[in-house]
């Protein structure tokens, strides 16, 4: 479970072409520091970028479903940067299982991490901005699984928790606007990941992507880098309330985009 930040240094301008570190998108600077904010131990691929760029990447602990951890990492930051410039909203958890099957403890575990985290990790934020006078940009992790089941492997709170972060993200940049704070979110279709790799490995994979449509292949994780490096940026300093879905087709007829 784990959300990014994207800070400044303190009095430094957004607009700096000075060169500090290179995270996505080849050499296009993003941000001056880069914060995981995680709730157990930093991965292995973030020691290894931070060991290439010291400095610059960094790493705290918080636990999401506890909004006073989150609002003490947050305020650690602006301490060590000076600044807070945007958040990714990335903390997450997945059961897949019959919705006949479900604990209520599963579903408050779901539940408690994926929108009740996603919120108050998105307000630590907000405050944060507000407070500094900054402009900043929060950016939402949902699911293609918001905008239809997915027949594979179901999770009705799973799906139900995806489509409150979208619907959060619409009405938190509807208020936040006044303060010139952009909230987005991103859409991720089938991703390979730890959790996901043995999805094109069942005897149905074939039967799946005649139902889901798009590549035949699950996506990279590099592949979403873009969605969220633009939503972050100035380039979308007119960009709110809307989901970018990275899906390689898969359910795009059930997207769409809003606007305030």
């Amino acid at each position: 479970m784990s959300a990014s930040t994207k800070t400044e240094a303190a009095g430094a301008s957004q607009a700096s072409t000075v060169p500090q570190t290179q995270v996505t998108l080849g050499s296009k600077v993003i941000a001056k520091r880069v914060y995981s904010i995680d709730i157990g131990e930093t991965g292995e691929e973030f020691l290894a970028l931070s060991q290439r760029y010291p400095g610059k990447l960094h790493a705290l602990n918080a636990n999401v479903t506890a909004e006073d951890t989150i609002t003490a990492a947050v305020e650690k930051i602006i301490e060590e940067a000076g600044a807070l410039h945007g958040m990714v909203v990335n903390a997450g958890r997945t059961h897949h299982k019959a919705a006949l099957e479900f604990t209520k403890e599963e579903i408050e575990n779901l539940f408690n991490v994926n929108l009740f985290g996603a919120f108050y990790t998105a307000r630590a934020a907000a405050r944060a901005f507000i407070k500094l006078g900054i402009k900043g940009s929060i950016v939402f992790t949902a699911s293609m699984a918001s905008y239809r089941p997915n027949k594979a492997i179901p999770s009705t709170p799973y799906g139900a928790s995806k489509a409150g972060v979208r619907n959060m993200t619409h009405t938190l940049a509807m208020e936040w606007a006044q303060y010139g704070i952009r909230v987005n979110s991103v859409s991720p279709g089938l991703v390979k990941t730890a959790m996901t790799y043995w999805v094109p490995q069942q005897p149905d994979w074939e039967q799946q992507r005649k139902y889901y449509g798009g590549f035949p292949r699950l996506a990279e994780v590099q592949e979403l880098g873009g969605a969220y490096v633009y939503l972050l940026s100035d380039a979308a300093s007119y960009t709110t309330s809307i989901d970018i879905p990275v899906n390689g087709v898969i359910g795009s007829e059930y997207s769409s985009c809003s606007f305030i």
